[in-house]
């Protein structure tokens, strides 16, 4: 009989994904998948460290799987177990340990454990590999949109920021393996890709001179693949945003208009502090230079409120920042002091009732400007990919993104399918953040 195993992921799409690669290298070996609960041989979690909170959900989530069998073989995976080996060696819930790198040997790796029982640590010094590991998927939890993991690591260092620790220097993916893998997914009817990574600004740099590629070159040579209808791209670096690299994708009509442009702060001061390289109006540049090749993108952020420091008045200079960019959303953190960081040991931290009432002003702006946003879009014709049915006041409709990333609704009839693209003009709002959109062909 083939064994069970249960897998659990634990924080950001990069992590979603190599859970599904390792899914899928277990399926591949004759390994039956089961929901994560009790009754499973195997229980994999693949853990998350960017906060403290993130390393103590990874330590219950290890805790729960063998409570819930204390014969099966845990095996933890991932970030925490980077940073944090010896505890986890330490612990007696956890039987198998596999770092950052070596999740394409899950299969190899289980196979020893079973051979030997006795506790097996595959951990490497992640700062000094050059090597991009090698997974894949060929198919998705998804139905119409995949992610696509084409790089590791971050060379950045920002004070708050535990990643580069865990992931290891800037490593990136070749094209003609991310090409595969796009043309795989694409013959299995998705339309939709999501280019993600680390830190995705810096794909390419690892690269040889010779070699010469770059986030556009390969962005250039996904939007080739005949099936992929829409290109999106994951969270970026203000610095990316240049006129040529705006000239290349402008150009490229299945990239959507939709530019996570990662800010953290509107105070010069403060972003100094995070050691975050570059300016507000260096940033604000940057919206304006995206806006002059797009005439009405999405354009949406992370905003980190309390950092050690922060007073009134550099929280005030980054919410009047946030207020005259007019984001479409912006996603807003309050500070959390994470071990091994240089701003845990800074000065001047803050406590959790300002962090929270800072939170709260920074929440109320999102919504006025979110709001905004979408109501722009009322009378535009958008293209929406349908998703999934859904009910809404005792109707069913089709629930959709458009190119910019807004939620929107058509009526269900049988002229329309989940995964097909259709042309609809929004005339009013359906839901909270969700439009009405009534189909070409039908008005």
């Amino acid at each position: 009989m083939s064994k069970k195993v249960a897998l659990h992921n634990l924080g950001c799409k990069v992590n979603a994904y190599e859970v599904e690669a390792m899914q899928q290298l277990l399926e591949k070996a004759g390994y039956e998948i089961v929901p994560f609960e009790e009754g499973a041989d195997i229980y994999l979690i693949n853990t998350c460290t960017v906060t403290n909170i993130a390393d103590r959900k990874s330590r219950q989530m290890l805790h729960k799987a063998k409570k819930m069998n204390p014969d099966a073989i845990v095996v933890a995976t991932g970030c925490y177990v980077q940073t944090d080996t010896q505890k986890l060696e330490a612990d007696s819930a956890v039987d198998l340990i596999l770092g950052n790198n070596q999740k394409k040997q899950i299969v190899e790796a289980l196979e020893e454990y079973e051979k030997e029982h006795a506790k097996k640590v595959k951990v490497i010094e992640i700062n000094k590999t050059k090597e991009y590991e090698e997974l894949s998927i060929g198919y998705t939890a998804e139905h119409v949109r995949a992610y696509i993991k084409v790089q590791d690591g971050c060379n950045q260092f920002c004070t708050y920021c535990i990643i580069p620790y865990a992931r290891g220097r800037v490593r990136s993916r070749k094209i003609a393996e991310v090409l595969e893998e796009v043309r795989t997914l694409a013959a299995k009817g998705y339309k939709e890709v999501v280019l993600t990574g680390i830190h995705l600004s810096s794909y390419g740099l690892d690269f040889p001179k010779e070699e010469r590629e770059s986030l556009l070159s390969l962005i250039q040579a996904v939007h080739e693949v005949d099936g992929i209808a829409r290109i999106r791209l994951g969270s970026l670096e203000p610095r990316i945003i240049t006129e040529e690299f705006m000239e290349g994708i402008s150009a490229l009509p299945k990239v959507c208009p939709h530019f996570h442009l990662s800010l953290q702060s509107g105070c010069d001061k403060t972003l100094k502090n995070m050691n975050r390289r570059y300016s507000a109006p260096e940033y604000a540049e940057k919206c304006e230079l995206i806006r002059r090749f797009y005439p009405a993108p999405a354009l949406t952020t992370d905003v980190i409120v309390g950092f050690p420091m922060e007073t009134e008045e550099d929280f005030e200079d980054s919410y009047e920042f946030v207020k005259n960019i007019h984001f479409y959303e912006t996603h807003i953190f309050k500070y959390s002091r994470r071990q091994g960081t240089k701003a845990a040991a800074m000065d001047g931290q803050l406590t959790e009732a300002v962090k929270a009432q800072r939170s709260e002003k920074m929440l109320k702006l999102h919504e006025i400007r979110a709001k905004e946003y979408e109501t722009s879009m009322i009378g535009r014709t958008l293209e929406l990919l349908l998703e999934e049915e859904v009910e809404i006041g005792g109707k069913t409709y089709f629930m959709a993104h458009s190119k910019e990333y807004v939620r929107a609704v058509i009526e269900k009839t049988d002229a329309h399918k989940v995964n097909d693209l259709v042309k609809a003009k929004a005339v009013d709002f359906a839901d909270e953040h969700v439009l009405l959109a009534i189909c070409e062909d039908l008005y």
